[in-house]
Protein backbone atom coordinates (compact mmCIF):
# COMPACT_ATOMS: atom_id res chain seq x y z
CA UNK A 1 0.00 0.00 0.00
CA UNK A 2 1.45 3.33 -1.03
CA UNK A 3 1.51 6.43 1.15
CA UNK A 4 -0.24 8.44 -1.56
CA UNK A 5 -3.18 6.02 -1.50
CA UNK A 6 -3.37 6.14 2.29
CA UNK A 7 -3.36 9.95 2.43
CA UNK A 8 -6.40 9.99 0.13
CA UNK A 9 -8.40 7.87 2.61
CA UNK A 10 -10.53 9.29 5.44
CA UNK A 11 -9.41 8.61 9.02
CA UNK A 12 -12.08 6.03 9.69
CA UNK A 13 -11.00 3.96 6.70
CA UNK A 14 -7.35 4.14 7.78
CA UNK A 15 -8.32 2.90 11.25
CA UNK A 16 -10.24 -0.03 9.76
CA UNK A 17 -7.28 -0.87 7.49
CA UNK A 18 -4.98 -0.89 10.54
CA UNK A 19 -7.15 -3.45 12.31
CA UNK A 20 -7.41 -5.47 9.09
CA UNK A 21 -3.63 -5.55 8.67
CA UNK A 22 -3.11 -6.42 12.35
CA UNK A 23 -5.42 -9.43 11.93
CA UNK A 24 -3.54 -10.38 8.78
CA UNK A 25 -0.20 -10.14 10.63
CA UNK A 26 -1.53 -12.33 13.43
CA UNK A 27 -2.60 -15.01 10.96
CA UNK A 28 0.75 -14.81 9.15
CA UNK A 29 2.65 -15.28 12.41
CA UNK A 30 0.56 -18.34 13.26
CA UNK A 31 1.22 -19.80 9.83
CA UNK A 32 4.94 -19.16 10.28
CA UNK A 33 4.98 -20.91 13.65
CA UNK A 34 3.22 -23.90 12.12
CA UNK A 35 5.64 -23.95 9.21
CA UNK A 36 2.91 -23.29 6.65
CA UNK A 37 4.11 -19.94 5.33
CA UNK A 38 5.03 -19.77 1.68
CA UNK A 39 6.71 -16.39 1.72
CA UNK A 40 8.11 -15.10 5.03
CA UNK A 41 8.71 -11.66 3.45
CA UNK A 42 4.96 -11.04 3.62
CA UNK A 43 5.22 -10.64 7.41
CA UNK A 44 7.82 -7.91 7.01
CA UNK A 45 5.72 -6.18 4.36
CA UNK A 46 2.61 -6.31 6.53
CA UNK A 47 4.53 -4.74 9.44
CA UNK A 48 5.68 -1.93 7.17
CA UNK A 49 2.14 -1.35 5.93
CA UNK A 50 0.87 -1.10 9.52
CA UNK A 51 3.63 1.37 10.41
CA UNK A 52 2.87 3.44 7.31
CA UNK A 53 -0.84 3.53 8.17
CA UNK A 54 -0.15 4.52 11.79
CA UNK A 55 2.25 7.27 10.72
CA UNK A 56 -0.18 8.84 8.28
CA UNK A 57 -3.04 8.52 10.79
CA UNK A 58 -0.93 10.39 13.36
CA UNK A 59 -0.20 13.09 10.76
CA UNK A 60 -3.90 13.49 10.00
CA UNK A 61 -4.77 13.67 13.69
CA UNK A 62 -2.14 16.33 14.34
CA UNK A 63 -3.46 18.38 11.41
CA UNK A 64 -6.95 18.26 12.89
CA UNK A 65 -5.72 19.03 16.39
CA UNK A 66 -6.91 15.73 17.83
CA UNK A 67 -4.99 14.05 20.59
CA UNK A 68 -3.63 10.59 19.94
CA UNK A 69 -5.07 7.66 21.90
CA UNK A 70 -3.05 6.11 24.68
CA UNK A 71 -1.21 3.15 23.16
CA UNK A 72 0.82 2.15 26.20
CA UNK A 73 0.78 -1.57 26.97
CA UNK A 74 -0.01 -1.18 30.64
CA UNK A 75 -2.90 -2.96 32.36
CA UNK A 76 -4.55 0.26 33.52
CA UNK A 77 -3.64 2.30 30.48
CA UNK A 78 -1.80 4.79 32.69
CA UNK A 79 1.87 5.62 32.64
CA UNK A 80 3.92 4.86 35.71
Amino acid sequence: MKAKEIRAMPQSEIESKISEFQDKLFKQRIQKSLGQTENPYKIKQTKKDIARLLTILAEKRSENGESEPNTKNTPTGKEK
